[in-house]
């Protein structure tokens, strides 16, 4: 799924490398990049006697995410088998982690043809692959860290819940943003009562327009039918974090929007069916492949092509050349919006207004939160507040806090707390630790399959859990 690199925030924020920092911890490690990474402390967490064990179902982007964290913290996690069936990934992931070749299959139906050998499965499969291999491993008693969305299917939700349930083993959902400093300031602040009751938020999530033309029109996601709607494909999180920032479930919602640009009506005068095609505009174009991949090296993991600098060019143009990844951002198949707007009432006549928007130069969030005596808004990095009674303004900013000295993992910091607080709930067999149950995961889906029913039908839909 989608992840905040290095990169990005020190882009987005406008930050250098030594102010980015936002955890709070002793515990330092390295990552693939050798910088220096930092979990926020809990009290709740011991030092572990033997690393949890487990396997990766699908070696891409979020299967390595977790990965980099085993290998930053091998007391904690240690990745001892992988399912891939993309020989480049398979390869490369078993030797990243060492995995014996008994270890290594092709499917994760192959996984669970052996005897258990670990404490944990982690899902980082495709979203229509979630429910097959979430089910098997429960069955056979694994512990489970699963990737969002759960599955497309709000039934197929209900049915692992039901079975971790039954089983009695720990499920986690990667609703990574609950792990961020940020995020956690931010509910702490909304349910401190010190600003009085919460009238409404407006929430903001810029997807940035290359990240959208990377992952909703040209990549894994670009058709709804064969994988997520986008409101749950790309903002479960927002509705996870809106609905555990509130406090209280939502009661109905009302969703507009559609595909508005990105389509081939739209496609300029010159250009061609691949941006390797001579398009006549491609140099102009904000949404060129070769500008992207080849000339700013962004995203490139996708694209599974060598780590030499030397050849990675060439393989990066040959892929453009036959990949999706090179095809012309208005000539694709896809159907997914390119903005999104949903209006929220939560109990108590609380109302939230959400925008999913494409066309931002940032990739992140913005929350604005209104309470009967004051007014709280943030950046993911800066948290502002306005007391109406005493006229104070404060300021509380992660980036500048003087004991963060530090890179946190992607999503701000939000990626490796989610890892660990998943390892020790493993490791203590404590699901009551985990911070992002299947429970709570199970409502913020329930509000984005309402909201797409909304869209197409163009009504109000009730929300019922």
């Amino acid at each position: 799924m989608d992840s905040f690199s290095r990169r990005d925030v020190l882009r987005t924020f406008g930050l250098t490398a030594g102010s980015l920092s936002f955890i709070n911890s002793e515990t330092f490690a390295e990552n693939n990049d050798e910088e220096s990474v930092l979990i926020q402390h809990d009290e709740r967490y011991i030092t572990l006697e033997r690393p949890v064990t487990a396997i990766v179902l699908g070696a891409g982007n979020r299967g390595n995410v977790y990965g980099r964290f085993s290998l930053a913290f091998p007391a904690e996690l240690d990745i001892v088998g992988v399912a891939e069936p993309i020989p480049f990934r398979n390869d490369k992931y078993a030797k990243a982690h060492n995995i014996e070749e008994k270890n290594r299959f092709n499917t994760w139906e192959d996984v669970f043809k052996v005897p258990k050998f670990a404490d944990a499965i982690i899902i980082s499969t495709p979203d229509y692959m979630h429910y097959g291999p979430a089910m098997k491993a429960l069955e056979m008693g694994y512990d489970v860290l699963l990737e969002k969305p759960i599955s497309p299917s709000y039934q197929e939700c209900l049915d692992i819940l039901a079975m971790a349930k039954q089983t009695n083993r720990v499920i986690a959902v990667c609703h990574v943003l609950r792990y961020t400093p940020y995020f956690k300031k931010l509910k702490e602040i909304a349910q401190s009562g010190q600003f009085g009751k919460l009238i409404s938020v407006n929430h903001l999530e810029g997807i940035e327009y290359q990240h959208m033309a990377h992952s909703y029109v040209r990549g894994n996601w670009h058709v709804a039918k064969e994988t997520n709607p986008i409101i749950l494909a790309k903002s479960c999180h927002d509705l996870d974090i809106l609905r555990w920032i509130i406090g209280k479930p939502c009661k109905s919602i009302s969703a507009h929007g559609s595909l508005s640009w990105f389509k081939k009506e739209n496609a300029p005068e010159g250009s061609t069916e691949r941006c390797t095609d001579g398009c006549k505009i491609e140099k102009e174009c904000a949404f060129s492949a070769i500008n992207i991949y080849h000339k700013q090296r962004l995203r490139i993991r996708v694209l599974d092509v060598t780590d030499d600098m030397a050849k990675q060019g060439d393989e990066i143009m040959e892929k453009l050349k036959t990949s999706p990844y090179g095809r012309c951002v208005y000539r694709m198949n896809n159907d997914q919006p390119d903005h999104y707007t949903t209006s929220m009432e939560f109990e108590d006549g609380v109302t939230v207004s959400f925008a999913m928007e494409a066309f931002t130069s940032f990739e992140a969030r913005k929350t604005r939160l209104m309470f009967a005596q004051g007014e709280v808004w943030g950046d993911m990095d800066e948290i502002q507040t306005y007391d109406f009674r005493t006229k104070q303004h404060t300021k509380w900013r992660a980036s500048e806090l003087p004991e963060y000295k530090s890179q946190a993992s992607g999503h701000a910091g939000g990626d490796y707390g989610l890892t660990r607080n998943f390892v020790q709930a493993v490791a203590q067999k404590k699901p009551e630790l985990l911070t992002s149950t299947i429970d709570a995961s199970i409502e913020s889906h329930v509000m984005g399959f309402m909201a797409e029913k909304s869209r197409l039908n163009k009504q109000m839909v009730e929300v019922k859990i």
